[in-house]
């Protein structure tokens, strides 16, 4: 197994979010890979946990990333968090993302699960995605 494009991915998949008009106007421009600092917008994506697990075999270092996109939304109802979820699982799943580090043979959203935080103030939905990565 290799981590070694893990990075690559992240890279790619902030890219790939950020150059999509879709994705940037449901969130106004507002996606991160870590928390800025200050007031945050009231509704934004951040690039969240990754799991990676070894699917090699002798034929190489292949791994399959499973990480987490999710929206937070303090505004009110699930509208505008679930319009934005949706551009970006439009944008990813099934997407063909060049890396910098080892190719993309498959991504692909797995799991979606929307939740309210803070006593019902604010609202997250959290896509996991699958990329499985071969690294040469």
């Amino acid at each position: 197994m290799s981590y070694g494009a893990g990075a690559a991915l992240q890279a790619a998949v902030f890219g790939a979010l950020s150059a999509e008009a879709a994705v940037t106007a449901a969130l106004g421009g507002a996606i991160f890979d870590a928390m800025p600092a200050g007031v945050l917008p009231e509704t934004y994506a951040i690039l969240g946990p990754e799991d990676v697990r070894s699917r090699g075999d002798s034929g190489g270092a292949v791994a399959r990333h499973d990480f987490t996109v999710s929206v937070v939304s303090s505004a009110a109802g699930f509208a505008g968090a679930k319009a934005a979820a949706a551009a970006i699982s439009d944008v990813l799943n099934g997407a063909d993302l060049v890396l910098t580090r080892g190719a993309l043979s498959d991504l692909s959203l797995f799991k979606t699960r929307a939740t309210r935080l803070k006593g019902g103030l604010q609202r997250r939905i959290d896509l996991r995605f699958r990329a499985r990565i071969d690294d040469f």
